[in-house]
């Protein structure tokens, strides 16, 4: 007999998803390539550029992730720059009201990024966030990015949760790709993971206009559960 009264365990990715993209963006495109063209003497154009050039060649590796990684690269402390503007680093709205929301009825509550430990640290002193989780998860910790299949293999050895009796939710396509792979079946995105650009046209999974949205979705499948249990008493 199925077990109806365990409820799904809800993941969640942070930047772009609980928390606006809009900081991470200021960040990398905008304060970086600043702070790259004072240290080596160049324009701004060319420090976009090289910049850029970087971020092509490790896009959604576990290097593009870590703060170490690009401080080394670049010579600039990449860590103590984000700090530094940790002021911007804001809770998409619904955010609050969603995990207290689950907290509330019972829900495991998950937080998996591919934010380095000490990038994950810095943003959930500043946002409080910490208090509604579980488990709080970094990549850097489990040593792949959350786009590879293994990163879920090696999350559920780690901490063992049903991947057909939970949803992951995440603002980038490839990282949901991996889990898909994994065998997690109820994956959503967002609509606009940063108030600093436009809504997303098209993805290859539901989005999320607001968090909140997410409520019904988990109500219309506990009443299902409830009919379904009604069959067995």
């Amino acid at each position: 007999m199925p077990n109806f009264s365990e409820k799904p365990t809800i993941i969640f990715d942070m930047d772009g998803t609980l928390l606006d993209l809009a900081y991470d963006d200021f960040i990398w495109n905008e304060l970086l390539p600043i702070r790259y063209a004072e240290q080596h003497g160049c324009t701004l154009e060319q420090s976009q550029q090289t910049l850029f050039s970087f971020y092509q060649q490790h896009n959604h590796t576990l290097k593009w992730y870590s703060s170490r990684f690009w401080t080394s690269q670049v010579g600039v402390d990449v860590l103590a720059m984000q700090i530094e503007q940790k002021a911007k680093v804001a809770k998409r709205v619904g955010c609050t009201e969603l995990l207290q929301y689950l907290k509330e009825n019972g829900y495991p509550i998950w937080l998996a990024t591919n934010a380095d430990a000490a990038g994950l640290q810095f943003k959930l002193e500043e946002t409080g966030i910490a208090q509604y989780f579980d488990v709080i998860v970094s990549s850097e910790t489990i040593g792949h990015a959350k786009e590879f299949i293994e990163f879920w293999q090696i999350l559920q050895q780690t901490h063992t949760f049903d991947p057909e009796n939970c949803y992951f939710i995440d603002d980038t396509e490839k990282v949901l790709n991996g889990a898909e792979q994994f065998g997690i079946q109820q994956l959503y995105s967002i609509l606009q993971p940063s108030t600093g650009k436009a809504p997303r046209e098209t993805c290859k999974y539901p989005m999320l206009s607001a968090l909140t949205d997410l409520i019904p979705i988990l109500e219309a499948q506990a009443s299902q559960q409830d009919k379904e249990q009604k069959k067995y008493a």
